[in-house]
């Protein structure tokens, strides 16, 4: 009887060790896919400004001003949660 039971936890044992590798699978597969979209877009971003130089300065131009803006609301901010 004991031995039936020692089988029956092995099974389970067993089991459990599959279930939680087919969840570990999906989870890399998932993380892959995302990383794989990741780089696609990376790649597909790289392309214009490779072939346009100007796009990047473009870009460069439109990221100051975003900071410039983003800084001058802050301090509204402040200033306003002073008053």
């Amino acid at each position: 009887m004991a031995e039936s039971e020692s089988q029956e936890g092995n099974y389970d044992n067993r089991g459990n060790k599959v279930q939680n590798f087919k969840t570990d699978m999906e989870e890399l597969l998932e993380k892959m896919e995302e990383l794989t979209v990741h780089a696609a877009w990376m790649a597909y971003d790289c392309v214009p400004t490779q072939t346009n130089p100007d796009l990047h300065n473009a870009m460069q131009h439109l990221e100051d001003a975003f900071l410039m803006c983003k800084e001058q609301m802050e301090k509204k901010w402040q200033e306003v949660l002073r008053e």
